[in-house]
């Protein structure tokens, strides 16, 4: 999620592990460009290396798409530690984006024995052993996070020794603590307070990007959202513009597809259908449903940065289907970490309000994860012709080998309706003037190790909501996302502020000519907070805990790991659906 450009300024601390990635059937030599697979002179240890390797019994077939004789839509054939060093991840074809997904913080590494003892005793949901600039200090539940820095941090030690998270569900009320000095930082300012921030010379407003879509979910295994003409009459029957007009903060936009035109081939394909009242009707009569039908609007009234005033923009949305398509919805309203978890289960019943903001800037991370083949059950039964589609896309070495395929992907998911693409929202975040290094986040992943609160040795920032867990392997909510990359690293990581991909545990990934072999180095002398080192063991662990839905550790707050299926195509002994 977040990146940090000033980590290049440490390459100088050297590298030492190497992890390989390799095509499933193509060649596994590195090419001319790689780095080199042998292993760096090591010193003496009185403990050999025991390389560890996933899976441990049977194989992928990544022609046959089985692991063991059964179905298998995963991405990546095995993960192999050769030597302390040097860990080969072999892929079932080329991955353009790969960079960008191993940046992303739910592919953290986590040190071994941690990982075999938290995870079996389940305390790894609320106790994060990272290697990141700041380390756990407490978590009061229902109060406050405080972090403190680590003082074994291999980088550039943070500019402040401790970061409070707080949260606050009522955007105003975030203001109000800014205003009154008991803030340094607040997300997500309100529609409204734009411009009193602006004009506030104590304050500072940041604008994000719109690199977000909020949507109207529709699950096509309850009825009457299992018959197609439904789902695309409530897509005509609402007036998205009406809500970007009246509910959105600047620099808000219609979304003419579901993902943001600002990320390649995102917009590719045909736009979206227009407001279209009188063919909404035409549509539910031909389906049966000529005098409407009753269901529920399912949220959480929780701010986001695609929906910044969720219960108010529900209750338009319920007004709108009652005066356009006399479908008569009652509003639920649901724990934040429950409707989330009920999303993902595929047990939200009848339309349903949700959005995404970008974690790396690929079509992947909105399409695949939304819509491909390891997708959650949100939607309901998966579209196979949108699968197929984005399997091909994903697999493209460049934006314009991949174009067809995600021409295609649009052009189904405007046909099979599984949501409406409302938005793209813009979003803020808002700090004290004298906060040197603030900053928002594209990815809504700021880092406080840049900022400097004045004199202060503490920065409180008060976000949304509380986390419901800081594994962010099976975590998917930002505010948790948020936390856990203060504390924990992955291979890569975001530069701050942006989007691009750099070097964080590893000093570079290199990849083959099909970009299907990646070889990375990762940094020397890197510990975790409790003291122990990284290796390529934990790299490969740290993979197979949320690849292997068998796996005994593969444990967490609620055992779901939604990113891993949805960005890396699927799991290892995927659980019944």
């Amino acid at each position: 999620m977040p990146g940090r450009p000033w980590r290049a300024r440490l390459a100088a601390l050297g590298a030492g592990t190497a992890i390989l990635i390799a095509a499933c059937g193509g060649a596994a030599s590195p090419s001319p460009t790689q780095a080199p697979t042998q292993a760096p002179t090591q010193a003496p240890s009185a403990t050999p290396f025991e390389a560890m390797s996933y899976p441990t019994a049977g194989e992928v077939d990544c022609a046959a798409g089985t692991y063991n004789g059964k179905p298998y839509t995963g991405m990546i054939k095995s993960i192999k530690a050769l030597d302390a060093k040097t860990v080969e991840f072999t892929l079932c074809g080329s991955d353009p984006a790969f960079l960008s997904k191993v940046a992303f913080s739910p592919f953290a590494i986590n040190d071994t024995a941690y990982l075999e003892k938290a995870a079996a005793d389940g305390s790894i949901v609320r106790n994060p052993n990272g290697t990141g600039p700041y380390k756990l200090k407490e978590w009061v539940q229902g109060d406050h996070i405080t972090l403190e820095a680590n003082p074994t941090y291999w980088g550039t030690a943070p500019l402040v020794p401790e970061v409070v998270f707080k949260w606050s569900t009522e955007a105003a009320q975030r203001l109000v603590e800014l205003q009154s000095g008991n803030a340094d930082g607040i997300d997500n300012p309100g529609p409204t307070d734009f411009a009193t921030i602006a004009n506030d010379p104590n304050l500072k407003l940041y604008p994000r990007e719109g690199l977000n879509v909020f949507y109207v979910g529709m699950n096509n295994t309850y009825p009457p959202f299992d018959n197609e003409k439904v789902r695309q009459a409530v897509a005509m029957g609402i007036d998205r513009q009406r809500i970007v007009d009246n509910f959105m903060p600047p620099g808000s936009t219609v979304a003419s597809h579901f993902t943001p035109c600002a990320i390649p081939n995102g917009c590719v394909g045909p736009e979206w259908y227009s407001f279209d009242v009188a063919a909404a009707k035409k549509l539910l009569a031909e389906a049966g449903f000529p005098d409407g039908f009753q269901t529920t609007i399912h949220l959480r009234d929780v701010v986001r940065g695609y929906l910044a005033q969720p219960v108010i923009v529900a209750q338009d949305i319920q007004a709108q289907l009652k005066t356009n398509l006399n479908i008569e919805a009652k509003i639920d309203v649901q724990e934040s970490g429950t409707f989330i978890d009920n999303a993902d289960a595929g047990k939200l019943d009848g339309i349903h309000l949700l959005g995404w903001g970008a974690d790396y800037p690929d079509v992947t991370n909105f399409l695949d994860y939304h819509f491909g083949a390891g997708s959650s059950a949100q939607f309901g039964k998966k579209y196979p012709d949108i699968v197929a589609a984005l399997q091909e896309g994903a697999k493209g070495a460049n934006d314009d080998v991949r174009k067809p395929a995600y021409e295609q992907a649009n052009t189904l998911i405007k046909q099979h309706v599984p949501m409406v693409p409302i938005s793209h929202a813009g979003s803020a975040t808002a700090f004290k003037a004298d906060v040197e290094g603030a900053h928002s986040s594209p990815l809504t992943s700021e880092v406080f190790s840049v900022m400097k609160p004045g004199d202060r040795s503490q920065l409180v920032w008060i976000q949304n909501g509380e986390p419901a867990g800081i594994y962010c392997a099976d975590e998917t909510d930002g505010e948790a996302l948020r936390v856990c990359e203060q504390i924990t690293e992955a291979l890569y990581g975001f530069e701050v502020g942006g989007t691009k991909a750099i070097p964080v545990l590893a000093t570079a990934c290199t990849p083959n000519t099909d970009l299907a072999v990646w070889t990375c180095t990762l940094r020397d002398n890197v510990t975790f907070a409790d003291g122990a080192t990284l290796d390529a063991n934990d790299v490969v662990l740290s993979y197979a805990v949320q690849w292997d839905a068998a796996h005994p550790l593969h444990k967490g707050r609620d055992g779901s790991f939604t990113y891993f299926p949805s960005l890396w195509g699927g799991f290892l002994n995927p659980p019944a659906q």
